[in-house]
C-alpha cells in the first residue's frame, strides 16, 4: 500500500513539475519578440477609454505580441495596467513583451484632444495649451471662430498652431461639405450658416430643440426682427474674472452693451460666429423651416424650451416659467 502511495505521489510530483516547466516555457516564449530581426516599426493607436482587453487583442492582431495571456500577466505583474496612455506609439516586432508594455506608458507620438460643441476659440486655446507648448493668445488670434470643428483629435505632440488649426478646419470642411446643397437651397451663405449654427449651439439645451430654434431664428431674421440672444452679448463681453467663466450671467444693463455682436441692439446676425458649432447644429440650420408658427422661445429653470406664436403667448410663458 505504501509503495502504491509513493508511486502516486511521485506521479503527482512529476505532473506538477512538468506543468511548472511547461508554464515557465510558455511564459518565457510569450515574452520573446515576435521577430527579433525585424527592422520595421508600426504606429499603434490606443483610443481614449479603450479597455485593456481591447488593447491586448489589437496588439495580437497587429502581431506585436506572441501570447495574449502572457502579456496580460506581465502588465498586471508590473502594475503597468494603470499607467497605459491613450495615444499612438511606434512599436516593433523586435521588442520583447516587457519593453513593449513599458513603451505603452510613455513615448506617445500624439496627444488626444477633445473639443466640445459650443466653445469659443479662446476656450479651445486654453484646452490646447494643456498639452502643447503653444500660446493661448497666439492660437486665439490665428484661429477662425466657428470653423474649429468640435471632435476628438489625435494631434502630433510637436504640432504648431498652423498645424492644429488646419486639422480642425479641414475636419470642418469635410463635415460641412454634405450640407452644401441644402445650404444653397435655403438661401444662406456659408458664413451665415455657420454664424446661425453657432447661435443654435449656444441656445439649444437639448438635441430636440436645435431645429425648432434654428427655424425661429431664421424666420425672425427674414422678418427683420432682432434675434435677442443672450449668448451674443456674453460673447461680446468676453471673460468674466468675477464669475471665472466666458459665458456669464447677464444683467439687464449688460443686455444694452454696445457691440456689433449684441443682437438686442442690432438687427440681423452678428458679424461672425460666436462659438464653434457641431454637426447637429449645422444640420439644424440647413433643415430649418422658416414657415414655423413660432416666433419666440424661452428656457425654464430646468432647461426645457417653451415656444410662442406671438408676443402675448411669449409674455404668458415668461410669467409662467420665469417669474
Amino acid at each position: 500500500m505504501r509503495s502504491r502511495a509513493k508511486s502516486k505521489l511521485r506521479i503527482v510530483f512529476i505532473v506538477l513539475l512538468l506543468a511548472m516547466v511547461s508554464a515557465y516555457i510558455l511564459f518565457r516564449e510569450g515574452t520573446l519578440p515576435v521577430d527579433k530581426n525585424s527592422r520595421e516599426s508600426q504606429i499603434f493607436v490606443i483610443k481614449p477609454g479603450e479597455g485593456l482587453n481591447a488593447i491586448i487583442n489589437n496588439l495580437n492582431e497587429h502581431r506585436l505580441i506572441r501570447n495574449r495571456i502572457v502579456f496580460f500577466a506581465i502588465v498586471y505583474q508590473t502594475g503597468i495596467d494603470k499607467k497605459i496612455q491613450a495615444g499612438d506609439f511606434r512599436l516593433s516586432q523586435s521588442m520583447n513583451a516587457f519593453d513593449l508594455a513599458k513603451n505603452l506608458t510613455h513615448g506617445t507620438l500624439d496627444k488626444w484632444v477633445t473639443i466640445p460643441e459650443g466653445w469659443r476659440k479662446e476656450e479651445i486655446a486654453e484646452r490646447i495649451t494643456k498639452d502643447f507648448d503653444i500660446s493661448a493668445v497666439d492660437f486665439a488670434q490665428q484661429a477662425p471662430e466657428g470653423r474649429l470643428f468640435p471632435d476628438t483629435y489625435l494631434i502630433p505632440k510637436d504640432a504648431t498652431i498652423d498645424t492644429i488649426v488646419a486639422i480642425f478646419t479641414n475636419n470642418f470642411e469635410s463635415k460641412f461639405a454634405p450640407l452644401e446643397e441644402k445650404r444653397k437651397k435655403i438661401g444662406l451663405t456659408e458664413d451665415q450658416t455657420v454664424t446661425l449654427a453657432s447661435l443654435v449651439e449656444r441656445e439649444a439645451k437639448f438635441d430636440k430643440d436645435r431645429q425648432p430654434i434654428a427655424s425661429i431664428l431664421l424666420r425672425r431674421m427674414r422678418n427683420g426682427m432682432r434675434l435677442q440672444i443672450d449668448a451674443t452679448v456674453q460673447y461680446a463681453l468676453g471673460y468674466d474674472s468675477a464669475q471665472k467663466r466666458w459665458w456669464r450671467e447677464l444683467s439687464i444693463e449688460e443686455l444694452k452693451t454696445p457691440s456689433p455682436y449684441n443682437t438686442y441692439v442690432n438687427d440681423g446676425l452678428p458679424p461672425g460666429p460666436i462659438s464653434n458649432p457641431g454637426f447637429a447644429s449645422l444640420e439644424a440650420v440647413v433643415n430649418a423651416d422658416e414657415s414655423t408658427p413660432y416666433l419666440f422661445y424661452i428656457h425654464d429653470k430646468s432647461g426645457r424650451t417653451h415656444y410662442a406664436r406671438n408676443g402675448d403667448e411669449h409674455e404668458r410663458n415668461i410669467q409662467r416659467y420665469l417669474r
